[in-house]
């Protein structure tokens, strides 16, 4: 084995040697390429996985776990500002484990675990201030747990109880926030850490928690529900404003062309809500009556005997002027009345808020690409498709004014460069490739060629000497051979005449020895 090896090393090294230099560089350069690909692929290859093994601990938490991974000699990585520490992915549970066992991470945060040190002897003070404590850690705890939040404190105002309810003072809760770096909580997540503090404690009513970032920024203020729902509202009404500027814009842009036209919508949204009862009362004709009364009045009187004074009072009460007579009276009086059944409809209506009472549209096209459209078109076609009426409080302006178009001829210089350079730096690149590859080919090339000549210069004198060899050898064993072959060919002959004179003899023998001959075989 050992003599393989060293013959073939051997063989390698004259190999080499027989090399020119072009070849000799190839080569070297290739084995040193070849041995730097099979190294970093072995060590891509043996690099650990790292995952997870704790994630939001606390800086002397961190320190902790990390003394306890150097001395045990676990590698590891610390990563998210030093809040969360990678170990390899095969030994995650492993470690935690051990972690665990020694009390890490102690959660030095707070939490329940505080009241476990409690004994017989702790006053009421300490024992509600632990307690405060506790709630503040876990709710801590729990608002970390929110996606972007990295962490969290939490302030807690306990007033102690009162003998008399109406004298008894609300709880309130502050709650600082600090999220990830680029990232703010949404109306959404700020109302779900008010909430989950305010059902935490016990009287604590969601519009007395403060909540604010690390910005200093007040998220939700005493009388948040309001604040929410202003944030709500302003959300509300930039998507509906950005609906109708996106509908827009995509019709003008296929009229117009592509930046040739801008829109901007402000949409007026009613988000009072109201309740309307309606109620009507209603007959039906072909409904018989339920009831009806019918009063009539006669009356016939005669006429007076007596003469009746007709005149003016005088001074002393006594009448003056003639006397007439009377006549007939008489009246006829009749009344109906009437009872139908009455139908009754009730009707309630309830607004929901957030209907749309006016759109103000205002669009600029541009002057030196639309010249030739009248404005008047574009505006009916705004207002079909936003569905304005020709009365209303809605407005739609359209103006003709011309682009300044400096920055997007910039930005398209900029990038025609760019372009241009991109491609220079390509072709030369690729030149250069070329070039190189074409250089390797070369030496390759007359390598091939030279260890060709090489070869045949070989091969035709290993031919010469050989041939050299075999005329030598034919010209010293000549005679010798000549006489070996006379010398055979008599022993021939006297073979085959024994062989004659023996069948001749005994047939039968000969027989039987050739048919066992051809039964062996």
């Amino acid at each position: 084995m050992r003599d393989d090896i060293q013959r073939t090393l051997s063989g390698y090294r004259e190999t080499f040697t027989q090399f020119t230099v072009g070849q000799k560089v190839v080569a070297l350069v290739g084995s040193a390429a070849l041995l730097l690909g099979g190294f970093m692929v072995f060590q891509w290859a043996s690099a650990p996985a790292y995952s997870p093994l704790f994630s939001h601990l606390s800086s002397s938490d961190a320190a902790a776990v990390i003394e306890e991974l150097d001395a045990s000699g676990t590698p590891y990585e610390i990563t998210d500002g030093g809040g969360t520490i990678m170990v390899p992915r095969d030994a995650v549970y492993q470690t935690r484990i051990e972690l665990s066992g020694q009390g890490l991470p102690a959660s030095s945060e707070g939490g329940y675990s505080l009241l476990d040190d409690q004994g017989i002897s702790t006053s009421e003070f300490q024992e509600q201030t632990d307690f405060k404590r506790a709630m503040e850690g876990e709710l801590a705890s729990t608002i970390e747990a929110i996606d972007g939040v990295n962490g969290a404190v939490v302030h807690l105002a306990m007033p102690a109880k009162d003998v008399f309810a109406d004298e008894q003072q609300p709880p309130t809760a502050s709650v600082l926030v600090q999220t990830s770096p680029g990232r703010t909580l949404t109306p959404e997540q700020v109302q779900a850490v008010v909430h989950l503090v305010a059902s935490s404690i016990d009287g604590l009513d969601p519009d007395d928690v403060t909540v604010a970032d690390s910005s200093g920024k007040v998220l939700s203020a005493p009388g948040g529900t309001e604040g929410a729902d202003a944030a709500a509202r302003t959300s509300q009404v930039e998507a509906v404003q950005d609906q109708a500027r996106t509908r827009l814009q995509a019709m003008l842009d296929r009229v117009v062309g592509v930046g040739n036209s801008t829109v901007q919508v402000t949409a007026d949204l009613d988000f009072a809500s109201s309740v309307t009862e309606t109620t009507d009362y209603r007959a039906d004709e072909e409904v018989p009556e339920l009831s009806s009364s019918t009063s009539s009045e006669v009356y016939a009187g005669a006429a007076a005997d007596n003469q009746t004074a007709g005149g003016v009072v005088g001074t002393d009460g006594q009448a003056e002027g003639d006397a007439t007579g009377g006549s007939d009276s008489s009246y006829r009086a009749t009344q109906k009345t009437v009872d139908n059944g009455v139908d009754t409809v009730r009707e309630t209506r309830e607004t929901s808020p957030g209907d749309v009472q006016s759109w103000h549209v205002g669009v600029v096209l541009d002057s030196n690409k639309t010249g030739a459209i009248n404005p008047r078109d574009v505006r009916d076609l705004v207002a079909d498709a936003m569905g304005i009426q020709g009365q209303g409080p809605d407005t739609i302006r359209v103006v003709q004014l011309p682009f300044d178009r400096t920055a997007e001829e910039a930005a398209a210089a900029e990038l025609e460069a760019a372009a241009a350079g991109a491609a220079d730096a390509g072709r030369e690149d690729l030149i250069r490739n070329i070039a190189l590859g074409a250089g390797v080919l070369l030496i390759l090339l007359l390598a091939l060629l030279k260890g060709r000549r090489r070869a045949k210069q070989r091969a035709q004198a290993t031919t010469l000497v050989v041939e050299q060899l075999r005329q030598d050898r034919q010209a010293i064993e000549a005679p010798a051979t000549q006489a070996l072959l006379e010398v055979e060919a008599a022993e021939e002959s006297t073979v085959q005449q024994e062989l004659s004179q023996l069948i001749e003899k005994q047939p039968e023998d000969v027989a039987s020895l050739l048919r066992g001959w051809l039964v062996e075989r």
